[in-house]
């Protein structure tokens, strides 16, 4: 009995410990995350709203037909992506921020103010979950 009970706090022990060893995200599951948005981005640069399609959650794949997801998309504006950073992680819900800056323009001028504005910065935070190792963007509804 006493080496039962022994057995299973040395098990609750290396659980939580590997609980702990998480809490922070190594440079290597940064770089792979930023690597993962950077990707996505570049997908909706080139208007691949199928391939861009990949990177959503399993969840959301579940829910939402590809079809479903390429007519979120409009071909009225056209980005640049100038930088991808993780801000934040919450281990306890494996979900990770990450700010997106890019310079959005419209594809069609139709204007002077908005051929004198030109390419205008925007910054997005994405949420982008972990789930069995792989990180997916998650979608705001």
């Amino acid at each position: 009995m006493v080496t039962c009970l022994r057995a299973v706090l040395l098990s609750l022990v290396t659980i939580l410990g590997g609980c702990a060893a998480s809490k922070t995200l190594t440079p290597d599951d940064v770089e792979h995350l930023e690597s993962r948005a950077k990707a996505r981005w570049e997908l909706l640069e080139q208007r691949n709203w199928s391939a861009a399609y990949d990177f959503m959650s399993p969840a959301y794949r579940d829910v939402f037909t590809r079809d479903m997801y390429e007519r979120r998309f409009s071909y009225m504006v056209q980005w640049e992506l100038t930088s991808v950073e993780v801000v934040n992680y919450d281990a306890a819900a494996a979900v990770a921020s990450v700010a997106v800056r890019v310079m959005s323009r419209p594809v069609k001028q139709t204007s002077a103010a908005s051929k004198a504005i030109g390419a205008v910065p925007s910054r997005f935070v994405e949420q982008w979950i972990l789930q069995d190792g792989e990180w997916w963007y998650s979608a705001n509804l």
